[in-house]
């Protein structure tokens, strides 16, 4: 029962990560904590989001706004090797603990200030793309960093979709490569990889058809109150272990 509560919660991510736009993540680090250790979640996620963003590339390719992708994507690689090696060194109970308080913390800002936004600027994107690039190294996401920082170019979905696609990609590369290195993943859990692959693929083309039916406005009020009770769970385990 608990695989199969495991595989549901990363389908079910996948999805609400490609129509959200803040990346699947934000919901599957966290509610996988229940089910694994800190370390663990991290390499799962990791592995997670390169098969997602492959598809993700796949399904909106033609969509890529490259001068972007490099202005976003070379400070978020080079910033998460960072981020991801300090995980393997930092005391990983008050890693929850951040983990916790930032989707709380980001919830409540983007749900009262819904036109919260960054300015566009080239010096901005690349200051936006390197910390979400640091937190996602460190506590497992940051994406919807990236997505904010994204937002401030007035994407046309697609394209948004397809652009965080393309940076998440080089960026979950790099910290899936350090985290294995650093053997956050036993062998035990390698059982999981194809399934989480399946759930990839399925979740981003279900998350693809969602999108071109859906007001993401709306949608958007709906995922920050779950990231908030998310949030809300994630330290009230941290608090009772």
């Amino acid at each position: 029962m608990s695989h199969l509560l495991f595989y549901l919660v990363a389908f079910l991510s996948e999805i609400i990560g490609t129509v959200g736009g803040f990346g699947s993540s934000l919901f599957f680090v966290p509610i996988a904590g229940f089910f694994f250790k800190f370390q663990t979640v991290l390499a799962l996620t990791s592995i997670l989001h390169v098969f997602s963003n492959t598809a993700k590339i796949l399904l909106f390719r033609r969509k890529v706004n490259f001068p972007l992708f490099f202005l976003i994507g070379i400070p978020s690689i080079t910033f998460v090797i960072l981020g991801a090696y300090l995980s393997s060194i930092a005391n990983f109970k008050y890693l929850d603990l951040t983990l916790g308080i930032f989707l709380v913390f980001f919830s409540i800002v983007l749900f009262i200030l819904p036109r919260t936004s960054i300015s566009p600027s080239n010096p901005k994107a690349m200051i936006g793309g390197g910390i979400s690039g640091f937190f996602t190294g460190l506590i497992g996401t940051g994406g919807a960093l990236r997505g904010l920082t994204l937002a401030a170019f007035n994407l046309e979905k697609s394209t948004f979709v397809a652009t965080s696609a393309a940076i998440d990609f080089g960026v979950d590369c790099s910290r899936m490569g350090i985290y294995l290195q650093n053997n956050f993943l036993n062998s035990q859990y390698y059982l999981y990889i194809p399934g989480l692959i399946i759930i990839a693929f399925a979740g981003s083309f279900i998350g693809k058809l969602l999108l071109m039916r859906i007001s993401q406005e709306n949608f958007r009020k709906i995922v920050l109150v779950l990231i908030f009770f998310v949030g809300i769970m994630t330290l009230t385990h941290h608090f009772r272990m």
